[in-house]
């Protein structure tokens, strides 16, 4: 038992004990939505009769629609509790993938992804205040890594299946992956019944209590970092495939083999990237976060100057040091808002960040477009910017707000464990950053 434990800490992955319903419902929700992300307008072509400008125009209008629920739903997670919205989420995008199934217009498709982008609002929304009710203070950065390494291989996974759909290319293989969807939904749902509520005393029927937090001066400072973070992890899935094929003139495969490093990195690594942050404090691991972008970037423009063959290892190798970025900043970001946040509004502190991550998707696809019709270097110099400004605010932030500065410890607070703070036991304190 004692060697297992012991494994465990050193891939730096949280004690699951009583949370496995949760974590398999985590799990199961992120094959599902990996297996239609990557056929989601496929899927709209071969089963309607509307062409690629009326699906891109659908899916954005109804992404447009919803951005509004993400304060409203913050609002209703801090009224009835996160676990009751989770399950909402679940629901809703059950519904809406079924619905999928018979949508042959316009109107029904814009409709019906109004309910699933309203229901992932509300699994997002509610996802951060969970995992804090679930998870010990000390031990968030382990929860929130692991769970992110979680939902990555679910993604890796449910693409592989997508693969096949496409390959197959006929609208029953699409349909088959629209119901695979519903059901990994379902069956998160029945799954998260069985997870703990937040305790009552985390609830406020208070009404009028956004205030405290739009006037929060160091969680506004909290929430620009987590923008420049959000913009930096649009550019994978958005820029990165056009850049290297389009802009570059590399083979297909180079942007396979940058997934494949992401998705292996970050299933693989973010347990033992979090581990190794023990000992530092939160805002200093934010900044390396943010510089690692910026490092990033100055490689990518570098891979635009060379000859294909060097092209491709200097590409993929930027690939690796934005990951390392991606590993840095997830954890402690997300751990750093939900301490900071009372336990009465977390739920409209962390409806914010996800309104962060919606802006950040609407802004990015066109604005990353025209950067790069431009040229091999304006994206990059644009996302530099505003890393750099990001990496100013994580050191202001670390000046201001007390849960930023505290320490990564990797460890429940002494006074649940009785363990010494700053270290995990049988960990290693690494070099404090």
């Amino acid at each position: 038992m004692s060697d297992r434990i012991g494994i465990r800490e050193r891939l730096g992955w949280p004690d699951v004990g009583g949370h496995r319903r949760f974590v398999t419902a985590i799990a199961i929700d992120a094959v599902g939505s990996g297996v239609f992300m990557p056929v989601s307008v496929l899927y709209f072509l071969a089963t309607t009769d509307l062409d690629l400008v009326a699906v891109g125009a659908a899916l954005s209008l109804a992404a447009l629609v919803a951005l509004p629920t993400g304060p409203l739903l913050g609002g209703v997670v801090d009224r009835v509790g996160a676990k009751q919205v989770l399950l909402l989420g679940n629901a809703l995008q059950a519904l809406g993938f079924l619905a999928y199934l018979v949508a042959d217009s316009f109107a029904a498709v814009v409709v019906w992804t109004m309910v699933v982008t309203a229901g992932r609002t509300a699994f997002w929304g509610s996802y951060g205040a969970l995992v804090t009710v679930i998870s010990r203070p000390g031990e968030r950065e382990l929860w929130f890594g692991f769970l992110g390494a979680l939902r990555n291989v679910g993604f890796a996974l449910g693409g592989l299946a997508a693969g096949l759909a496409i390959t197959v290319g006929t609208g029953a293989a699409y349909s088959a992956v629209v119901l695979v969807n519903a059901v990994s939904f379902a069956v998160a749902f029945v799954l998260l019944l069985g997870v703990p509520a937040p305790p009552a005393r985390a609830l406020s029927a208070e009404p009028g209590s956004w205030r405290p937090v739009l006037r929060d001066g160091p969680f506004r400072l909290l929430l620009g970092v987590q923008l420049g973070y959000c913009l930096a992890m649009m550019l994978l899935n958005i820029a990165l495939p056009v850049y290297a094929t389009e802009v570059l003139g590399l083979p297909g495969w180079v942007t396979g083999a940058v997934f494949t490093l992401n998705t292996v990195m970050v299933g693989f690594g973010q347990g033992l990237v979090v581990r190794a942050m023990t000992g530092a404090r939160r805002w200093r691991v934010m900044l390396l976060a943010q510089l690692a972008f910026v490092a990033s970037y100055v490689v990518l423009v570098v891979a635009g100057a060379l000859p294909v063959g060097l092209a491709v290892a200097v590409l993929l190798l930027g690939s690796v040091v934005y990951t390392l970025g991606e590993l840095l900043g997830g954890p402690v970001l997300g751990a750093t808002t939900a301490e900071h946040a009372p336990d009465r509004l977390r739920g409209r502190y962390l409806s914010l960040v996800q309104v962060a991550w919606n802006a950040a998707g609407v802004v990015a696809p066109v604005a990353f477009a025209v950067l790069l019709d431009a040229g091999t270097w304006p994206l990059f110099a644009v996302l530099g910017v505003v890393g750099l400004a990001a990496s100013i605010g994580a050191v202001r932030v670390g000046a201001v707000m007390p849960t930023a500065a505290d320490r990564v410890t990797n460890a429940a607070a002494p006074e649940e464990t009785g363990e010494e703070p700053g270290q995990a036991p049988g960990v290693e304190p690494a070099a404090v950053v």
